[in-house]
């Protein structure tokens, strides 16, 4: 069994009338009702608003895999939280970070970078399979049209991705690195670039499946019980 946590900041919704329409339950509420159809996967939410962001040391110690969706509150999630997921990822826990968590903490203390990138309102998008041999594209055709979607352009600041899925090509001719996969410490990190709370993405069956994928992709064999430099004694001497 992989245990997920979905998180979600949850503001849009509430806020936004246009967004509460396509997403009635919460982003979190969308991607869990999905997530839990799919054998072998237990799922719990997890919000901003929740104490502790939702993320106590009791939902850490259980979840396997993490999916986190940020926009515009990421300077809200406490610097010790986001610090508590950080190690949670280098002791083995997988993370995938969904469109604008591009700047979410968590992501940006495992990538050392920036996450700086282009952006415009929604546009047409087409997502190439660069890698169809990749877990992550399993069950997918060449590409994934979406009729709406917020632009993302190059350059986009973050290492150069130790495996690159998908690429993205949009109405204005940009292009980006739209699903990229990394080792850190133990862990597995998933970035997956499309989701802006006004556009139906994740209603859609092949961005259901990617996700679903890189869930099973990221889980860990096992997760280390602490990070530490150990003493070790003085091999025995051969005789």
């Amino acid at each position: 069994m992989i245990n997920v946590t979905v998180w979600n900041e949850y503001r849009h919704e509430k806020a936004d009338a246009v967004v509460k329409k396509i997403y009635p339950g919460g982003i979190h509420g969308c991607i869990a009702d999905f997530l839990r159809k799919e054998k072998g996967i237990s799922v719990k939410t997890a919000t901003l608003d929740d104490a502790e962001h939702g993320l106590t040391d009791k939902v850490l110690d259980s979840t396997d895999v993490m999916i986190w969706w940020g926009h515009a509150y990421h300077g809200e999630v406490a610097d010790d939280v986001a610090e508590k997921v950080h190690e949670r990822v280098l002791r083995g826990m997988g993370f995938i970070a969904l469109h604008s968590s591009h700047v979410a903490k968590p992501f940006l203390k495992l990538m050392g970078t920036s996450g700086s990138l282009k952006w415009r309102t929604d546009d047409f998008e087409r997502l190439w399979v660069v890698s169809p041999g990749h877990p992550i594209a399993e069950g997918l055709d060449e590409c994934v049209e979406l009729e709406t979607e917020e632009m993302y352009g190059e350059w986009f600041d973050i290492p150069a991705p130790d495996e690159l899925v998908f690429i993205s090509w949009f109405g204005g001719g940009e292009v980006f690195r739209s699903g990229c996969c990394w080792s850190r410490g133990a862990g597995k990190v998933f970035y997956f670039r499309p989701g802006h709370e006004t556009c139906p993405s994740y209603h859609i069956p092949q961005i259901q499946r990617i996700i679903i994928n890189s869930v099973k992709w990221a889980a860990p064999k096992r997760i280390l019980e602490k990070l530490h430099c150990p003493h070790v004694p003085e091999p025995m001497a051969h005789g």
